[in-house]
This record gives structure tokens, sequence and C-alpha cells, in this order.
């Protein structure tokens, strides 16, 4: 496989130039990068499967040739380490005693290991400060772009009027959409505020934050306008003028639009609620190994069937049509892998607080303490979304790995930090 390698090198230096000299590791890992970034910019696209899925194949090929070659070494010092595994490792047990094996061994690699595989990679591929900051800027154009595109697709192509709400559509959910540029817009006012660079990317910044906003008013999606106020005070709660900023331009927009009805309706949602309840009476049936890790036995097993648990809820709720995964993703998480998983992934979270906390409080420069506390309050904001929406879809878990990708990147850049470095690529 030597070959490869010198044949990667050799195409380097003709796109970069004679004396250049570029050895075969950085080659490959500045490819890794490259595909791992396109894949994370196409994620929230619809329609772009095929793209995705190379960008995913491919790099791991990548990745394997460089382990059989034993040019990378893999460490495993980081406080999300372990829960990690311990979960993935229950979550395996789990599927023994699932009700649907099949479905849970395909879910398990497709919604799980194949993830971990990818957090691995962004760990080995954005490895630097520069990195870092590159992979949020990937982040904050992907989500602007496509609220730009989904605006105008829905709005001016489509015809429909500004009044109605940016629903499901081209197998783009809301939700989802929402969830995106909630991430997005927490990235993008971080670098506004925080890095100094030249005008033309503070304008390209504030358009993409206009984007993001506008995209979050149209489809009124209450829990994450929800989660993006608790994330945003936690990322200014240092600076008392960006946050009365924030909180006029909050009140302004609920105020003037429809969604103010959404979110005083918000306790009151009872689909949700019967989800809920009929989720705390599975769970009772199955409390240790939960149904399975599967994501479509929850709505379509036979034993699961609406029927079943309709006389168990209270009576004002058997009205409502159950959703077919429960909206909430601690919920989600109980049903599928028992009360013994859900303990382990609590405990992932916490490992993941714990880490980006002590990256804030005893970070060794102003770079891991300030994008330590913006990773913290982007992972915020997914966790306060998840109470709310489904948030184990492909799109989404993306998103969380390469959130916990990035605070397990400036662990390990503290640790080998030794003097003030600059925040800027």
């Amino acid at each position: 496989m030597e070959w490869l390698l010198e044949a990667f090198v050799h195409m380097k230096a003709r796109c970069i130039g004679e004396g250049a000299h570029l050895s075969s590791l950085e080659v490959l890992k500045s490819g890794i990068a490259i595909l791992l970034g396109t894949l994370i910019f196409f994620n929230p696209f619809p329609h772009t499967t095929s793209v995705r899925e190379i960008c995913f194949y491919l790099p791991a090929a990548m990745m394997l040739i460089l382990m059989i070659l034993r040019k990378v070494t893999f460490s495993f010092r980081s406080p999300l380490w372990l829960p990690l595994i311990l979960f993935t490792f229950w979550s395996i047990i789990s599927t023994v005693f699932a009700l649907d094996v099949e479905n849970s061994i395909h879910d398990l690699y497709s919604h799980l290991i194949r993830h971990i595989l990818f957090y691995v990679m962004m760990i080995y591929a954005f490895s630097s400060r520069r990195m870092v900051v590159r992979l949020s800027w990937i982040m904050v154009l992907s989500a602007a772009i496509l609220s730009a595109g989904t605006i105008g697709y829905f709005y001016f192509l489509l015809g429909n009027s500004f009044s109605d709400r940016l629903i499901n559509f081209d197998q783009l959910p809301c939700n989802r959409s929402s969830l995106v540029a909630g991430v997005g817009m927490v990235f993008a006012l971080f670098l506004l505020f925080t890095s100094k660079m030249r005008w033309p990317r503070q304008a390209l910044l504030a358009l993409c934050v206009l984007a993001l906003l506008v995209l979050m008013i149209l489809t009124q999606t209450r829990g994450t306008l929800v989660a993006l106020f608790v994330g945003l005070v936690l990322l200014f709660f240092r600076h008392v003028k960006v946050i009365a900023g924030f909180l006029i331009v909050m009140a302004i927009v609920v105020g003037t639009t429809p969604i103010k009805n959404r979110l005083f309706d918000m306790g009151t949602s009872h689909p949700r609620i019967s989800t809920h309840y009929r989720s705390l009476e599975i769970l009772k049936d199955y409390p240790v190994s939960g149904i399975g890790f599967g994501m479509q036995i929850y709505g379509r097993h036979p034993l699961l069937s609406p029927e079943k648990y309709m006389s168990r809820i209270p009576t004002e709720y058997r009205q409502y049509e159950f959703f077919s995964v429960p909206h909430n993703m601690l919920m989600s998480i109980a049903v599928r892998t028992g009360l013994f998983g859900f303990g382990l992934f609590l405990y992932l979270l916490a490992a993941f607080v714990y880490m980006c906390w002590k990256l804030i409080r005893n970070g060794k420069d102003r770079f891991t303490r300030e994008w330590g506390l913006c990773t913290l309050s982007a992972f915020v904001l997914f966790c306060v979304a998840g109470l709310f929406e489904p948030v184990f879809n492909h799109g989404a878990e993306t998103i969380l790995f390469v959130l916990m990708a990035m605070g397990t990147i400036l662990w390990r850049i503290n640790e080998e930090s030794g003097a003030e470095m600059p925040e800027n690529p």
C-alpha cells in the first residue's frame, strides 16, 4: 500500500507546486479532513445521501490504510471515552433482548457505531486550533445556505405566503432544519463577537445570522427557540449588553409573529403528552433492557400497538394519535435501552459537560476557554431541543457527534498546550 501513499503525495505536490514537501501522512490527513468537512457541510441537505456515503466510507478506508501501515495511533485520553464505551457495550447487550433483533442490529450500527467511527476520524483529522475554527465555519455556512435555500424554495418558488408556517417538505422536517439553524446560530454569533476579522467576513456572518434567525421564526419550532435562548444566555453570560440586546430581539419576534401562540400553548401539547404516557407504560413493561435499539420498533411492533396501552393512560389523552417515536431524547433512550442504558447516557452527557466546564475554568489559554464555552453552549442547545423534538436521526446525530468531537479535540489541545496561541485561522 506504500504506492498509494506516494500517489497521494505526487498528486498533492502537482496541485500546490514543485517546491512543496508534504509527507504521505499529511496528504492523507488533509484528504480525510476535506471529505469529512464535505460530509458535515451536506449533512442537513436532502437528496445528498450518495455524497455523504462517499464522504464517510472513503475517509474510513483511508484511516484503515493508515492503521495497517501503523502511521496513526489512537489515544483514549478523554473523559468521554469511558461512558461512550460503556453505553455502546450496553446497547449491544440490550440488542440481544430486543423485540426486533434485526432492526436493532441495523440501527445499532447505523445510529451509533457508525457515528463513533465518524467521531474517531474527526478527532484525528481536525486536531488543531485552526481546524476547529474551520469546522465551525463549515457548520455556519452549511446552516445558512440551507436556511436561505429553504426559505427561497418554500415561499418564492412554491408561492406560499409568509403567513404560512414553514412546515415539513421534501424530506426536510422543520424541526430538523430549525435545529441545524440553532446550532449554526451559536457558532455564527460566537465568531462574530469574539473573533477579530476583516469586515467582509463580519458582513458574511451577519447575513448568515439573519438567514438562520428568519428560518427559525418561520418554522415556529418552539423547542428549538427555547433551546436557542438557553444556549445564547450561556454563551454570553459574561456580556450583559449582548444578552439584553438578544432578549429585546426575541421579545419583538415573539410579540409580532404567530409563534407567540405556539409558545404559550407549549405546556398543553396533548399529542406529545399522550406519547410520553405511552412511553412510561412501555418502560414499565421493559425496564431493564428496553425494547431494543431499533428506531422502528416503537411505532410498528405488534407488542407495542397503541390499542394495548390506550387503557393504561389517562382518559383525557386517549383521543390523540401517538407519535411513531418519543419526542424526547431521554425518554427515547430509556425506552430503547432500559433504565441502565438511560443512566449510562446521562453519564455520557454529564462527562461532556464536565469536560467543557474544566476547559472553561482551567483552560491553559484563551482559545480553549472560549471555544470550550462555545461548544458547551451548542451542546446545551442540542440537549434542550432534544427534550421537545426527536433528535435521533442521521442529521441530528451527526451534529451531536461533531460537537462531541470538538469538545474532545479542545480537551487534547489544552493538554498539549503550553502557551497562549492565536485564535484566528
